[in-house]
C-alpha cells in the first residue's frame, strides 16, 4: 500500500476522493492501493531544555547558553497528537511507499520530514507539490512526483529557522527574565524575545516614540490662483534660507507680486501608459484587506486559506507577484470558470489574451506563483470570504485588460517681482530676497484618455480605486504666453509626525526591514532581507498581541509599556535590528536554493547565541542596586553607577 500524508483532515479527505480511497478508518481513509492519512500543525518539535539535561531545569545564568550537541524532536504533549501520531507511525511501518502531501512550503515540508524520521520511516519517500487544491492540480502532481532529495535544501531551511528561533528565543527570554525581569520564582514576569517578534517589536516603538517626541512646526506655502486653478509657488526647499518658515517673510512674498501679471512659460503634455496592479502574493493581499475591510493579517490568512482549501485560489502562501509561462495557456478556462460571476470577463473571451512581463516572468518565480483564482465555481462562500476572493478574481481579471491611457499635465507659469514693493527678505538674514527676479509656479493634472483595466473596478462597486491610482484633476486649456491677472494666498500647514503603524504598514515594514519603500520593482529585490516570511508574518503579529508587548486603538498599533520597557532593556543590537534580522532571512534562503550551508548557518547561530548571552551576564545595567537596594544601576561612559545618585546613593564602579 502507498501511504499519502496531508497536511490536514480536509486536505486529506479531498485527495483521498481524487484517489478513490473512499473507505473510512479512524485517522485514515482507505481505497485504490491508497491509505490517506494527514497531520494537523505541528505533530512533532525540538525537545524543551529541561528535556536534553537535568542542568537546564532551572533557570539561572550559569547554565547559559544551553546549547545542546545535537538537537532531537519528540511528539507534542497532546491526547489527540499523540492518538495521530500512533496512527501514522504504525501505516509508515505497512507501506511500501510514502508521498508527501504536505503543505507545498518550507514549514510544511519540516512538518511531515519529523513526523517520518520520528516514526522511524525506512521506505522511500516522494513529493507531491501543487499550487491549488483542484482535482485537475492533484492527479497532475501525482504524474510529476519527484523524490524527497530534491527537497532536502528547503527541508534544511525550515530545520534551521526552528532551530534558530529555538536557540536565540531560548537562551534570550532566560537570560533577559533571569537579570531584568520584575518579581521572582513563580510571579516573576517572563521577558518573551524572539528572533522575528523582537525587531518587529522595536519598529513599532522606535515609530511611537518619533510621534511621541515629535515637534510641530509651521510653515507657509504660497498658492495662486489664476482662471480657478490653484498654482503652486516653486521656492527652494524648507531646508534653504528662502523656505518659507516665517509668517513676515510669507507676506512680503505675497505682496511682492499681488498686481503683477502671472504669465504661462510652458505646456507639456505626455502620454503614459499606467499598468494593472500586480497580481497579489500573501502580504499584499494582506495589506489590501487590512485597507479596505479592517482585516488583521491573521484574519487574512485564515480567510484565504479557507479559499485555498475550497479549491478557489491557488495555494497561498506566496511571496511572489507573477505567474509562471505554463499558466498562459489555462488563463481562457480559468477566465471561462468565473464568468458568471464577472461580467468584466466577457470581453476577454474569444481573442488572444496580451502576456505580459509584468505578469509571466519564470525568472521571479520560484516553487510557486502568485495568488489567482482556479477557475472552480466560488460557491458557498461567506460573506468575508467573498470580498477577498473578490479582491483576487478581479486583480486576475484586469491583469489581460488594455494598459489605461493618460495624459500628464505639467504647466509652468511665473510672476515677477514688484519693483515698487520692497524687495522680501530672507527669513535668516536682513538680505533682500536676490537672485530671484520672478516666482515660479506650477500645477499639474491628468486625464484619462482610455480607460483599459480600469473598467473592471469601475464596474465593480464594491472595489473602490486604490488610494495610489485615484485619478488626478483635468487642467483648462492652458497655452504658453498667455498672461492675466491672479489672486496670491498664503496658506498656513503645520508639519506632521509620523503615522502610528496599522497592519497593513507593519506589513510593508516586516517585507522591507524596517525601510519605507513605495517602489514595487525596489520592493520585490528588498523581499529577500524582511523580516520573517510571509507565512508565519500574521502569527508573528498575533504573538506580540497576545503578549500584550502591544495593542491595537482602531487601525493604529501602540506599544504598551511592557513592550516600550521590554525594548529599553534589550541591550544587543541583534535582537532589536530589522536590518540584520533581514539579513538572517537572506541566508534562510540561501540554504533554501543550495547556495549556503546549514552547517554554515548553525555555526554562526551558535556565536550569535554566546553573543547575547555574553552581553547581559557582562552588562550590569538594570540590575538592582547593590548599595542602596532601591535604584537601578545605570551606564555611563566609563562606568556603572545608581539612578539615585542625585539622591546621594554613592555606587560606582569601572567597566
Amino acid at each position: 500500500m502507498i501511504l499519502c500524508v496531508a497536511e490536514k483532515p480536509s486536505v486529506g479527505q479531498y485527495i483521498a476522493s481524487v484517489l478513490g480511497a473512499n473507505t473510512k478508518h479512524d485517522g485514515y481513509l482507505e481505497g485504490n492501493g491508497y491509505w490517506v492519512s494527514w497531520t494537523f500543525g505541528h505533530l512533532c518539535g525540538l525537545l524543551d531544555p529541561n528535556e536534553y539535561t537535568d542542568a537546564w531545569k532551572g533557570w539561572n545564568l550559569s547554565s547559559l547558553p544551553m546549547i545542546p550537541e545535537r538537537f532531537n524532536i519528540k511528539v507534542m504533549e497532546d491526547k489527540g497528537v499523540r492518538k495521530q501520531f500512533e496512527i501514522l507511525k504504525s501505516l509508515i511501518a505497512q507501506a511500501s511507499e510514502v508521498i508527501n502531501c504536505g503543505d507545498a512550503g518550507q514549514e510544511g515540508e519540516l512538518i511531515q520530514r519529523w513526523v517520518y524520521q520520528k516514526a522511524g520511516c525506512k521506505v522511500p519517500v516522494r513529493r507531491l507539490w501543487v499550487n491549488s487544491l483542484t482535482e485537475e492540480a492533484i492527479r497532475e502532481g501525482f504524474q510529476n512526483l519527484k523524490e524527497q532529495s530534491h527537497y532536502q535544501h528547503l527541508y534544511e531551511a525550515g530545520m534551521m529557522r526552528a532551530i534558530g528561533d529555538w536557540l536565540l528565543g531560548m537562551n534570550a527570554t532566560r537570560a533577559y527574565t533571569i537579570r531584568y525581569a520584575k518579581g521572582s520564582g513563580k510571579d516573576r514576569q517572563v521577558l518573551s524575545i524572539g528572533r522575528v517578534q523582537t525587531p518587529t517589536l522595536a519598529l513599532i516603538v522606535k515609530r511611537q516614540q518619533e510621534i511621541e517626541h515629535f515637534v510641530p512646526r509651521t510653515y507657509w506655502e504660497l498658492k495662486t490662483v489664476y482662471r480657478n486653478t490653484t498654482f503652486s509657488a516653486q521656492l527652494p526647499t524648507e531646508e534653504d534660507e528662502y523656505a518659507i518658515s516665517t509668517l513676515e517673510y510669507g507676506n512680503q512674498l505675497v505682496e511682492s507680486i499681488t498686481g503683477q501679471p502671472f504669465t504661462i512659460t510652458s505646456v507639456e503634455k505626455k502620454k503614459a501608459l499606467e499598468y494593472a496592479p500586480r497580481l497579489f502574493d500573501l502580504t499584499s493581499l494582506q495589506v489590501e484587506c487590512n485597507k479596505k475591510f479592517s482585516f488583521s493579517a491573521d484574519d487574512t490568512l485564515k480567510l484565504i486559506q479557507s479559499l485555498y482549501e475550497k479549491r478557489v485560489t491557488t495555494y497561498p502562501r506566496v511571496d511572489t507577484t507573477y505567474l509562471p509561462d505554463d499558466i498562459y495557456p489555462k488563463v481562457p478556462a480559468t477566465l471561462r470558470g468565473i464568468q458568471a460571476y464577472y461580467p468584466q470577463v466577457a470581453p476577454l473571451l474569444g481573442k488572444p489574451l496580451p502576456k505580459s512581463k509584468k505578469v509571466f516572468d519564470n525568472k521571479k518565480v520560484t516553487d510557486h506563483h502568485a495568488i489567482i483564482p482556479t477557475g472552480q465555481r466560488p460557491d458557498n462562500l461567506t460573506a468575508d470570504e467573498r470580498k477577498v476572493y473578490d479582491l483576487v478574481a478581479l486583480r486576475f481579471i484586469a491583469a489581460f485588460y488594455p494598459e489605461c491611457e493618460v495624459s500628464n499635465t505639467t504647466v509652468n507659469a511665473e510672476v515677477p517681482l514688484s519693483p515698487s514693493s520692497s524687495q522680501p527678505l530672507s527669513p535668516s538674514s536682513s538680505q533682500p530676497l536676490s537672485p530671484l527676479a520672478s516666482i515660479p509656479f506650477k500645477v499639474t493634472g491628468r486625464e484619462v484618455l482610455k480607460p483599459g483595466w480600469r473598467e473592471v473596478f469601475d464596474k465593480d462597486k464594491a472595489q473602490e480605486d486604490n488610494e495610489e491610482t485615484e485619478l488626478a484633476k483635468s487642467l483648462p486649456a492652458f497655452r504658453k504666453g498667455e498672461s492675466g491677472p491672479h489672486t496670491p494666498q498664503l496658506q498656513e500647514k503645520t508639519t506632521q509626525p509620523p503615522k502610528y503603524y496599522t497592519e497593513a504598514t507593519l506589513l510593508r515594514a516586516m517585507e522591507t526591514a524596517g525601510k519605507t519603500v513605495e517602489d514595487e520593482e525596489l520592493r520585490d529585490a528588498m523581499k529577500e532581507n524582511g523580516i520573517g516570511r510571509p507565512s508565519t508574518r500574521a502569527a508573528i503579529i498575533e504573538k506580540l498581541y497576545q503578549r500584550k508587548y502591544m495593542v491595537k486603538q482602531g487601525k493604529s498599533i501602540r506599544a504598551t509599556e511592557l513592550g516600550i520597557d521590554l525594548i529599553a532593556t534589550i541591550i544587543s543590537p541583534l535582537l532589536k535590528s530589522a536590518e540584520l534580522t533581514g539579513l538572517w532571512e537572506k541566508k534562510l534562503r540561501e540554504i533554501e536554493r543550495g547556495e549556503y550551508t546549514a552547517m554554515q548557518f548553525l555555526d554562526e547561530l551558535k556565536q550569535m547565541t554566546q553573543s547575547v548571552v555574553y552581553e547581559v551576564k557582562t552588562n550590569k545595567a538594570g540590575m538592582l542596586c547593590p548599595v542602596c537596594r532601591q535604584g537601578k544601576i545605570i551606564r555611563g561612559r566609563t562606568r556603572y553607577g545608581c539612578s539615585r545618585w542625585q539622591s546621594g546613593c554613592t555606587y560606582a564602579e569601572n567597566f
